[in-house]
């Protein structure tokens, strides 16, 4: 293919990338698997290319034991493309809180290259930085070279996206489909359950954050007689379109952006991608001003639902690791639940099912040992599964416990509660 005019290939716009440089890779639905797969080939003349980045999507080939000697994944949020490379012991995790990774940008993690995937330049030379603008944002303004992936099928978004052509260092001109999910298609009868729940707590007039899942969709399914509610969220996918077109959404009440959804970043199907190409309705912005705890504050009624892999009978809620191996990683649970706390008429809520599709008790004695805690039990008010609400802000430990014991599982009560009374010698 004649490439247009100023494009590079691949090898020449990566030939920047020396050994021992930082690089950021832009991650969700934006990750530059194109730049990636190319960057591999580049191995044998690479070594201890430090690679930076959150959720990527996608076989991003760099990962692999082979490249170890030439790439070092140093990430900051553990997504299922590189979950097993972590545990292995051949990449490493970050644990910050979303919201701070700018800040690291700026002062500890320099960035020499910045890899990233745009819309093409409109008329004025502006590319977007499309459905993922959460960090990105950050390192495009602070990396030295600015490699960018031109992909025709990146929707053009609205905030912080655009970038000028004259701020990139080379443009590389690749026509592929951006990942997708769907979320929706596995939520089932506990999800729902706990969608029910939740939307019976969500007043008209409230400000959603319901981030991207099971549960999250489970939710937005459940708001259909909703008036008036607002969006300002670390991230949505396709559940919010319904309720947009039905004007459920509207951002009437809000009192920052009123009219305007406010997010980080976006990942669904095409029908997401098309639906915020261009739409005013939606603004993109970095997510050092989307996940602060005083931005989210600002707005009335609050309700940030987040998930959790398991909740202790006290409270402490683990939402990135299953014992020692690390699932996930802090990402901005912690931004929005204080953020939701703190808003008038705020509900912040973790939500889980009972147990696990294998069975597995998800309200615990304990956490698993090495497990991390996300959300601490000082922060903890609503945490809900399919069998109820428990309510814990203000509450004593034992009465924590009691709360929580009877949201868990059924055939899980009475071993709680003998792990209530062997603790805290009373139920």
């Amino acid at each position: 293919m004649k490439l247009p005019v100023n494009y590079k290939t691949a090898e020449e716009a990566l030939s920047v990338i020396n050994s021992g440089d930082r690089v950021f890779i832009q991650g969700s639905a934006q990750t530059p698997l194109h730049l990636l797969r190319e960057l591999a080939k580049m191995a044998p003349g690479l070594r201890d290319v430090e690679l930076n980045f959150i959720t990527v999507q996608g076989d991003i080939e760099v990962d692999k034991p082979k490249y170890a000697k030439s790439f070092h994944i140093n990430c900051l949020f553990v997504s299922s493309s590189v979950r097993d490379a972590v545990n292995e012991g051949r990449a490493d995790f970050i644990p910050a809180f979303l919201s701070d990774i700018p800040d690291l940008f700026r002062n500890q993690l320099a960035v020499d290259v910045a890899l990233v995937q745009v819309s093409p330049p409109d008329k004025h030379g502006y590319c977007s930085l499309g459905v993922s603008v959460d960090i990105a944002r950050s390192a495009v303004n602070t990396a030295k070279h600015i490699i960018a992936l031109v992909n025709p099928k990146v929707p053009r978004t609205h905030g912080d996206s655009l970038v000028h052509t004259k701020r990139l260092t080379s443009m590389v001109y690749h026509d592929e489909e951006l990942p997708q999910v769907d979320y929706g298609a596995n939520v089932g009868e506990k999800e729902l359950q706990i969608g029910k729940l939740i939307a019976e707590m969500i007043e008209d007039g409230s400000t959603l954050q319901v981030g991207i899942g099971t549960i999250p969709d489970a939710v937005l399914q459940s708001l259909t007689n909703h008036k008036n509610l607002g969006l300002h969220t670390e991230m949505f996918s396709d559940g919010i379109i319904d309720l947009f077109e039905n004007d459920i959404i509207n951002n009437s009440k809000k009192r920052i952006h009123p009219y305007k959804a406010v997010t980080g970043f976006a990942i669904g199907s095409r029908r997401l991608y098309d639906y915020v190409d261009d739409n005013p309705a939606f603004v993109f912005l970095d997510i050092d001003y989307v996940n602060d705890p005083h931005v989210i504050r600002r707005n009335p009624k609050v309700v940030a639902v987040n998930s959790a892999i398991e909740v202790d009978i006290t409270g402490q809620v683990c939402a990135d690791s299953i014992g020692t191996r690390q699932y996930s990683g802090i990402g901005g649970q912690m931004d929005f639940m204080r953020g939701a706390a703190l808003s008038e008429g705020g509900k912040p809520i973790i939500a889980l099912t009972s147990r696990t599709a294998k069975g597995v008790n998800r309200i615990v004695p304990f956490l698993k040992p090495g497990a991390g805690v996300v959300t601490t039990r000082g922060h903890v008010h609503y945490v809900i599964t399919e069998h109820g609400v428990a309510y814990l802000f203000g509450k004593n430990l034992r009465q924590r416990a009691k709360e929580l014991i009877s949201i868990a599982h059924p055939d899980d009560r009475e071993m709680l509660e003998k792990a209530c009374f062997e603790r805290f010698k009373v139920f």
